[in-house]
């Protein structure tokens, strides 16, 4: 994600890194760097040109701290701008009145029909007794109908429709009526993508949210068209003002100019992203993630609350002690997996470290770590434990009981240790990243148990 915008950052902070102190010359060129590198990313012009102004006067203004570099002034000052153009706070869902009703639009192809499943399961996860209607009013698309249907069975969400109707309107509204009347807490809607130019649609959706006056309504906006989805989120507000915004696609090929530029163009709140494929990859936008992330910090705010979800407290905390002192065993990574795994993908996560931007280029094979597992799990308990030292005969047992090769449990054993030599380097790496640096370890990542 913003991948060419994240390395020129990452650059120019490198060079700041170097200067001895900030005057208005160093900073003119930063945020000259500054302001070309937002422009190439997509990001609204005026949009750009503000935010570069607010970052030269508060840079030139401030008095640099004693117990920081000047480079790591420029860095705070950039990130703390980035954070309050993008909102500042996340913003919630207004869930009042039964039910509530939210209303999605936006482009064909940005992603709506999938985002209003995406939406109902993320509300079911937070609350799991509401009951949630999904409401089909994209008639423009033949497969939309079939496509939500589908998606609300995947989570067990009914869904409304009406066949053969060729009136959205009247949908919407007997939707409404169902919901009233069966009692749904929430009503989602569904609508057709639609070109802010065509005055039939357009009209078609005013006369949608006077049917059902929505609490919400969210514009659905693909990441990977830049300041386009800018302006039409605009003119999207102008006609039946939106409440705000969902950013989707950002797993792909996004520029950072929808990110950036919407909610200081719409004035707006982005509520939420799209980061994945899975139902359940929605998150809520908040603003200091995302400029943790465009400026290649990791994304420690979504990583502690996937971990949040997925990690017993009191287990999570006895394996926080054994990782500062490198004391756990095989046992305990083996378990760890698991719950690693319901967390999402392993290189997903490792991206969202500190220092681990560039992991979007190393190619992690998932089949590795099954191998792992495997080999893991074709261990004794004494062994699982260490215990017993994995002699070769052992070494031999376990590459048979798991499928694997000597060689593959050797590689397991020697990055075992290094996962081990890592945690002790611990300490090392949050002084590291609390100074401005990268990984302190060779490649700046250290080698997993698969690596060889």
């Amino acid at each position: 994600m913003f991948g060419a915008l994240t390395e020129k950052f990452q650059n120019l902070f490198s060079g700041m890194m170097g200067k001895k102190s900030l005057s208005e010359d160093n900073i003119s060129d930063a945020v000259r760097q500054v302001r070309l590198a937002l422009l190439d990313a997509d990001v609204n012009y005026s949009v750009a040109s503000n935010f570069v102004k607010r970052v030269k006067e508060k840079a030139v203004g401030d008095i640099v701290i004693k117990s920081v570099t000047p480079g790591q002034q420029f860095i705070k000052v950039v990130h703390e701008e980035l954070v309050a153009l993008m909102g500042s706070e996340e913003s919630g869902l207004v869930l009042t009145g039964k039910p509530t009703v939210i209303l999605l639009c936006g482009l064909q192809g940005s992603g709506k029909t999938t985002q209003c499943a995406k939406l109902a399961a993320f509300l079911q996860k937070k609350t799991p007794q509401q009951k949630i209607l999904l409401a089909a009013c994209d008639l423009q698309r033949p497969a939309a109908i079939e496509q939500l249907k589908r998606l609300g069975s995947q989570i067990q969400v009914p869904v409304h429709a009406v066949d053969g109707e060729t009136n959205p309107v009247r949908v919407a509204k007997e939707a409404l009526q169902k919901a009233k009347t069966d009692g749904f807490d929430v009503l989602i809607v569904d609508t057709a993508g639609r070109l802010h130019i065509d005055e039939e649609l357009m009209q078609q959706l005013e006369q949608i949210k006077a049917a059902t006056t929505p609490h919400e309504i969210l514009f659905v906006a693909s990441a990977a068209t830049g300041q386009d989805a800018v302006k039409v989120a605009a003119e999207f507000d102008q006609r039946i003002q939106i409440t705000g915004t969902i950013l989707t696609m950002l797993d792909g090929s996004a520029r950072a100019g929808a990110a950036i530029s919407i909610r200081e163009v719409t004035n707006k709140p982005l509520k939420f992203e799209g980061v994945g494929e899975k139902i359940g990859d929605l998150q809520i936008f908040n603003p200091h993630s995302m400029a943790d992330r465009i400026l290649g910090m990791g994304d420690v705010i979504n990583l502690v609350r996937k971990a949040e979800e997925t990690f017993d407290e009191e287990e999570s905390k006895a394996l926080e002690k054994k990782l500062m002192k490198a004391a756990f065993t095989y046992e305990d990574y083996l378990r760890q997996m698991g719950m690693f795994k319901k967390m999402g993908s392993f290189k997903s996560l490792l991206k969202m470290l500190p220092g681990m931007s560039e992991m979007g280029e190393i190619d992690i094979d998932e089949k590795e770590l099954n191998r792992v597992e495997a080999m893991i799990s074709s261990m004794t308990s004494d062994e699982r434990k260490e215990k017993v030292e994995l002699v070769p005969s052992r070494r031999r047992r376990i590459a048979n009981g798991s499928g694997a090769t000597i060689d593959d449990v050797n590689r397991m054993v020697k990055g075992f240790k290094r996962l081990k030599q890592f945690c002790k380097e611990m300490p090392a790496l949050k002084n590291q990243m609390k100074k401005g640096g990268k990984l302190p370890f060779p490649g700046n990542m250290p080698k997993m148990p698969w690596g060889g």
